[in-house]
């Protein structure tokens, strides 16, 4: 799959779309992350699988929508879908999708951390989660990073309200968690199973997220997608640069979508992610260039 980024094996006549964006960078990211997404949209899963197993999961999740409003709480076990998940991840998906997938806990979680460690008076005890194995996956990660969101806006607006302040720019932003590297340190299995793209993989575990789950934790964590534009507003507050608000794209959290997009919105806030991560990297580095230090 590297020939799908090189250069050398562009043709005019039939130009790669991949290698396109790939080299294109108007919109900023991790550029090992951007490989890996990039190979990821051109596998032969994405390619031929996904638009099956699109069909497949929203006929299941409809069906199991029914059950469970009949049945609420006859199958509700986080546990077992943590399992589930584990299990999938380990033989099935690809090493880039994993690649995505991990890197987003930690990315998120350093987001969380940027935003509470740049606004005065502000304590926010954090849960940051950063699964280096499949068995971390296994401690209710996923459900875990939505109850994780849910909590850092609460517990933030909270006490903003309750000691009458507000979020404001900051001049000399503490940017100690950020991480600067590529994350090569988690490794992925990589044998002839492991060959799920990213969406074929969200798509076929959204349909056990819903049965195993309460109605509660299943719209909650669909609804939190949108607040891609919440966290997006606060770090523009701190960051005085509003820009990167054009690249969200899951919004309007007061206005929630249908569950059934929740796998397509689960790419994109990924993205996202992403992207705010690497403008915080950016601007990390440039204050080091400058010989300034952040606050401790």
């Amino acid at each position: 799959m590297a020939e799908v980024l090189d250069i050398n094996s562009h043709d005019s006549r039939d130009p790669n779309p991949w290698l396109a964006l790939y080299l294109d960078s108007s919109i900023p990211m991790n550029l090992r992350t951007k490989q890996a997404l990039m190979r990821d949209n051109n596998s032969k899963s994405a390619k031929y699988l996904l638009p099956l197993i699109q069909i497949w999961s929203k006929i299941t999740m409809f069906f199991i929508h029914i059950f469970k409003f009949f049945f609420p709480n006859l199958i509700n076990s986080s546990k077992i879908l943590h399992r589930i998940l584990s299990w999938g991840l380990r033989n099935f998906v690809s090493p880039d999708a994993n690649l995505l997938i991990f890197r987003h806990f930690h990315v998120g979680s350093e987001i969380l951390e940027f935003i509470a460690g740049n606004i005065k008076d502000v304590e926010i005890k954090g849960n940051p989660l950063k699964p280096r194995n499949f068995e971390d996956v296994k401690d209710d990660l996923f459900l875990k990073h939505d109850l994780n969101l849910y909590n850092f806006v609460i517990n933030l607006n909270r006490q903003l309200n309750e000691k009458g302040i507000s979020i404001t720019a900051v001049e000399e932003k503490n940017l100690d968690m950020i991480t600067e590297d590529q994350f090569n340190h988690i490794e992925f299995p990589n044998k002839w199973t492991n060959f799920l793209d990213l969406r074929s993989a969200i798509e076929l575990f959204t349909p056990f997220y819903q049965l195993f789950l309460t109605s509660n934790d299943f719209l909650r964590a669909s609804n939190s997608l949108q607040l891609d534009e919440t966290i997006a507003i606060y770090s523009a507050q701190i960051m005085g640069t509003p820009g990167h608000l054009g690249l969200v794209n899951n919004k309007h959290p007061m206005i929630p979508e249908t569950t059934y997009s929740a796998a397509y919105r689960l790419v994109l806030h990924g993205l996202a992610a992403e992207t705010l991560h690497e403008l915080l990297v950016h601007t990390k580095l440039e204050i080091k260039s400058d010989g300034i230090m952040t606050p401790h």
